[in-house]
């Protein structure tokens, strides 16, 4: 597939869904994580020597908790305001079964909701009940009514799906998936998020900034050329 026809699929997926998404699996990111889970290199024993550094970062860290306590409420309440100001953006990332992981990018004042309307979109089984859980430990998102910042998803998060169904129901599907529709997973490793539609130029406006300046011209008052006057004698 050309980049043009890529291009032509993904966005006629995300017209449909009504919001950006990527796809990738997890072997994608597994390079980064696999450098993270490596074993730490052994420090010199100097290392942890205390230093004086260490004392002022210890005091100046109990003086600062210090000053919160003494801070009001009011005054926690605007940090906190301005702390959720500053985030603009929730990325969050549903990870399925079969290492499928599905990435969009929401308000954090929306809703939990708002993210199982996609993926109700977007799966392959929309008629079978599922829900998300959080891990460590697996707890189940339950309120959907909370935004993502409320709920702590805010600027970023991973969450997992996972089939509700009973083990004696009497719907067969298997834990290998696949999860997601197919035209969703046509969608894997293409991002053209970054590419925007340029803006509609408004002539009108264009007209009237050109023109501007003959019509302040136009509008403004007639100087009259200074007259003797007639008592004045010379």
């Amino acid at each position: 597939m050309d980049e043009e026809s890529a291009k032509a699929k993904f966005f006629s997926v995300v017209h449909e869904l009504g919001h950006e998404i990527r796809v990738f699996t997890n072997a994608a990111i597994s390079g980064s994580s696999n450098e993270a889970s490596s074993p730490p290199k052994d420090e010199p024993d100097d290392f942890y020597d205390f230093t004086p550094e260490d004392y002022y970062r210890i005091v100046a860290n109990k003086l600062g908790a210090q000053s919160q306590i003494l801070k009001t409420s009011k005054m926690r309440e605007a940090e906190a305001a301005a702390r959720r100001a500053r985030i603009t953006k929730a990325i969050i990332r549903v990870r399925f079964p079969d290492n499928y992981i599905l990435e969009a990018k929401f308000q954090p004042s929306q809703t939990i909701q708002t993210l199982v309307d996609l993926l109700m979109k977007s799966i392959a089984r929309p008629d079978l009940p599922f829900y998300l859980y959080t891990t460590p430990p697996k707890e189940p998102i339950k309120d959907l009514s909370k935004d993502f910042y409320s709920a702590g998803f805010a600027p970023g998060a991973i969450v997992y799906f996972s089939y509700d169904l009973a083990k004696d129901s009497e719907h067969s599907f298997p834990n290998t998936g696949p999860f997601l529709r197919d035209e969703i997973l046509s969608l894997n490793g293409l991002d053209f998020s970054h590419e925007t539609v340029e803006p509609v130029r408004n002539e009108q406006k264009s007209v009237i900034t050109e023109g501007s300046h003959d019509i302040s011209e136009a509008m403004q008052p007639v100087k009259k050329k200074p007259t003797k006057p007639k008592w004045l004698k010379l």
